[in-house]
């Protein structure tokens, strides 16, 4: 019989608070283990994250892992047959999916895989009969672009899929809009996503234990970018039986803290907050600021497989230092940095014609970028526990953004 930790249950406990802010540091209790808040997740969109191995992910401290509910979907049996996403992945710590909401939606907007934060960009949804995903109040209609087939995801369904693949924890079904989308559409879109999560508990409920231990379910926060809209979603979320929120939603880069702000002074502070699809620095730290207590994005691992890496004074891409003796970060405890790779030896493996070559790049690049986020995570985690939040953000900002700074 499997030995589940936490006494098989989900809880969290704040274990200190930023003096005059939202955020804090804490521990959110899981059967496969805890999480010490700030904490990254790496994302293993598939059950494994991309060219870096279980091993490697506890060799870079990583904590818990989020797979993707979407695209699992159609293994889901599988899954549930092997004892849920932490025994078939091998993967032993907590784990997390999203409700596959985000990537239905997207195929509706026509905004791709990462919703646009910069007004430059001029975003707009695709035509009605262009889009690949149709919403209703039964859920989403879409074609599965990978195999050109109808499906059909509705909060009812999302709650089954997520339960048979069996993480820690589950994000309820939501409706996504776009930053093209009107004040108008935000508000009948959350009226949608709001009688939705209703769904969701109700189902979840019947299925949270099917694997034989308890998986738990987080309301996802949208409202676009309207405070009146934030607050009273948030409001009622509140008085639901979620295990904690999925802060969600489109917005504008800069009016990330302010939006967090509006939520997690409505949200309960007993419960634990997940900043969805954030990972940049300053989105880490003010997000942490502001009461999010984990953070997941696929940036890491895609802009290491670019040539993009990560140091204590910002990033650079790897295509300008051929020959180069220097190493990515001399400041990096990552196990690149540590065995001594040079910039200019991962540019020969990058640009290398030779799979194997590519291969170890990506598997190197990627911890490093994943063991720099983790690291910010827990040193952020740290300056709290010390009262030094402030001070440490500060300093960091200084160094990776030094323009911003002057």
């Amino acid at each position: 019989m499997t030995e589940y930790k936490n006494n098989n249950t989900f809880s969290f406990e704040i274990t200190k608070k930023i003096p005059g802010k939202l955020g804090r540091a804490g521990i959110i209790h899981t059967p496969h283990g805890d999480i010490k808040t700030p904490a990254f997740m790496c994302v293993g969109t598939h059950g494994e994250v991309r060219f870096v191995s279980m091993e490697d992910l506890k060799s870079i401290n990583a904590q818990a892992m989020l797979s993707n509910g979407y695209h699992l979907r159609n293994i889901s049996p599988e899954i549930a047959e092997k004892g849920g996403l932490s025994s078939w992945s091998g993967w032993d710590g907590p784990t997390l999916t999203d409700s596959g909401g985000f990537q239905v939606m997207s195929l509706g907007s026509g905004c791709g895989k990462v919703v646009s934060m910069k007004r430059e960009l001029n975003v707009t949804n695709a035509k009605e009969e262009d889009r690949l995903a149709h919403v209703s109040e039964d859920g989403v209609q879409f074609r599965d672009p990978f195999t050109g087939e109808d499906d059909f995801i509705g909060p009812e369904e999302s709650m089954q899929i997520q339960c048979r693949i069996g993480a820690d924890i589950h994000m309820a079904y939501d409706e996504l809009t776009s930053l093209a989308d009107s004040y108008e559409y935000n508000v009948e879109a959350l009226a949608r996503t709001e009688r939705w999560a209703q769904r969701s508990l109700e189902e979840h409920k019947k299925h949270r234990d099917d694997l034989g231990y308890r998986q738990s379910l987080y309301g996802v926060i949208q409202g676009g970018r309207w405070e009146d809209l934030r607050r009273s979603t948030c409001k009622k979320f509140a008085k639901m039986d979620f295990d904690g929120y999925g802060l969600g939603g489109a917005f504008l880069k800069e009016s990330l803290g302010e939006i967090l702000r509006w939520c997690n002074e409505e949200l309960p502070e007993g419960k634990p907050r997940h900043l969805l699809g954030l990972s940049h620095p300053d989105d880490i730290l003010i997000g942490t600021e502001m009461g999010a207590d984990t953070f997941d994005c696929v940036a890491p691992t895609r802009e290491a497989r670019h040539g993009k890496l990560y140091t204590k004074y910002g990033t650079f891409n790897l295509a300008k230092f051929r020959d180069s003796e220097e190493l990515i970060d001399e400041h990096c405890d990552c196990p690149t940095c540590q065995a001594g790779w040079t910039r200019g030896k991962l540019r020969e493996l990058w640009k290398s014609q030779n799979q194997e070559d590519k291969r170890q790049y990506f598997n190197l690049a990627s911890m490093h970028n994943l063991r720099f986020i983790i690291r910010l995570t827990e040193e952020a985690r740290e300056a709290i526990l010390n009262d030094t939040f402030e001070e440490y953000k500060k300093e960091f900002l200084a160094n990776y953004y030094p323009k911003k700074a002057k």
